[in-house]
């Protein structure tokens, strides 16, 4: 059989429109399934054997000739033909002329829909490993980067304004937190697309006496579906995924945006490496920050592949439409794109300099411990109101006379307020000011070490 003629074209009485063929076509994109598909193939047709449905004899030759075909695929003597309407019908195709009559057997039982609902589901499952590796790899980045910089004071902010005193490290690992979450995520989404719906047939199932849990066993499934019209249907975890992508993408955005920002001649807390930068065609000396940039940007793309997949779902009626073959080009391109920014991010964060220097200057200004002199003022027995009214005061003096709170003379301080002592300026000092953040989450050495620890225990137990 000819890849231009149709299983289906008995019905028919006039060949497909050329071009109404390339706009069916899948095979452009799904034929990267080839390798789900063909398993897929070998459970299903192994089942039938066993069944009875079709001889063991013809199930066993059809399995063999499957795995050649896997080899031949893989090893790139076979080549997939894009004149074939999809990966489904290439590997059929390629099958019955290999073994003639009994290839036909191979689909009893089975629809398209739920061996594309198949295919689908093993391999996104089999990408969300993938996913899930690259976020490990980007957390043990952090933490590598966060050993380092332990003792690197910088500026905290909220509203990109100066706030208090941080380290470089608690800072990044607050990505590393949610890196962990998007890791966890991926694992809940892998739990709901791990239902296996082979023998949901068209959309009602079939009259063969099929085992569906046989297939699911073989294939390293947990369960079946439970109702053959969701089995075709359900895009459920396509979207899932497609949303925990997005999510990751919004972190790795954000990320990006912080080392953009770090990296300009006004920051310059950071620097990266040339590996990691471009130039310009212009201004010789200019240094690009052009992989974080592609990431903020890539971030849109991956959630236009998220409305591509709710507006393509949102009105089906069921069972399988047509318009479900959309689902794979989106998938896969926030799945391509996900898993680039983040192999490329990664080497740009292990390989990136901190400049500590530029992070302790900035540390100095701005008044980041004015919180820590107004609890001073509390522990001295002021109600904290009163506290920061008076700090503000003192910071307003400060401005007047050019100095930091380091800097202004203990009389200047007793003006305002008689309980200040010399003791002030221990604990106004910014590196006494972190560490006394000893609180579960803060700042400090030992809860630096502690967060490094339960993520190293988080990455070694998933």
């Amino acid at each position: 059989m000819s890849y231009n003629s149709k299983m289906w074209e008995g019905r028919f009485k006039k060949p497909l429109d050329s071009k109404v063929n390339d706009f069916n076509s899948s095979i452009k994109f799904d034929w990267v399934m080839f390798k789900e598909d063909i398993n897929g193939s070998i459970a299903h047709a192994y089942m039938l054997g066993e069944t009875g449905i079709i001889e063991k004899s013809e199930a066993e030759k059809i399995i063999d000739r499957l795995e050649k075909i896997l080899q031949d695929i893989e090893s790139g003597s076979l080549e997939i033909d894009c004149k074939a309407e999809d990966i489904h019908m290439f590997v059929e195709q390629i099958l019955t002329e290999r073994i003639g009559d009994t290839g036909k057997k191979l689909h009893t039982a089975r629809s398209r829909n739920d061996q594309v609902a198949l295919d689908i589901r093993m391999y996104l499952k089999k990408q969300c490993g993938e996913v899930s590796d690259l976020l490990k790899n980007l957390i043990y980045a952090v933490i590598e980067k966060a050993e380092e910089n332990k003792n690197t004071l910088m500026p905290g902010v909220t509203h990109l304004q100066h706030g208090q005193p941080i380290v470089f490290a608690h800072h990044i690992l607050a990505y590393a937190q949610m890196f962990k979450r998007d890791i966890e995520r991926i694992a809940d989404a892998e739990k709901r697309m791990d239902y296996m719906p082979l023998g949901s047939g068209a959309l009602a199932g079939t009259t063969y006496p099929i085992d569906r849990h046989m297939v699911a066993e073989k294939l390293g499934f947990a369960n079946v579906t439970e109702n053959s019209i969701d089995g075709v249907s359900d895009r459920d975890f396509v979207i899932e995924l497609a949303s925990d992508l997005s999510i990751i993408m919004t972190h790795i955005s954000r990320f990006s945006e912080e080392i953009i920002l770090w990296c300009t001649s006004e920051y310059n807390f950071i620097e990266l490496d040339d590996a990691f930068s471009t130039g310009s065609s212009i201004m010789p000396q200019k240094k690009n920050p052009d992989v974080a940039e592609l990431c903020r940007g890539k971030a849109g793309r991956v959630y236009g592949s998220l409305m591509t997949l709710l507006t393509v779902m949102k009105a089906l009626p069921l069972a399988y439409n047509k318009d479900m073959q959309e689902d794979k080009e989106a998938i896969f391109d926030a799945l391509e794109n996900t898993k680039l920014s983040l192999d490329t991010f990664t080497g740009m964060l292990r390989t990136l300099k901190v400049n500590r220097d530029s992070m302790k200057k900035a540390t100095s200004k701005g008044f980041l411990n004015a919180t820590d002199c107004a609890d001073y003022l509390v522990k001295k027995g002021l109600p904290f109101r009163d506290a920061y009214k008076i700090t503000g005061q003192l910071v307003a003096m400060c401005i007047e006379k050019n100095l930091t709170l380091e800097d202004l003379p203990l009389d200047e301080y007793k003006k305002i307020c008689n309980k200040f002592e010399n003791d002030v300026y221990k604990y106004i000092d910014l590196e006494y000011c972190v560490n006394e953040r000893k609180v579960y989450g803060g700042p400090s050495a030992e809860s630096i070490d502690r967060q490094i620890k339960n993520l190293e225990e988080f990455l070694k137990n998933n």
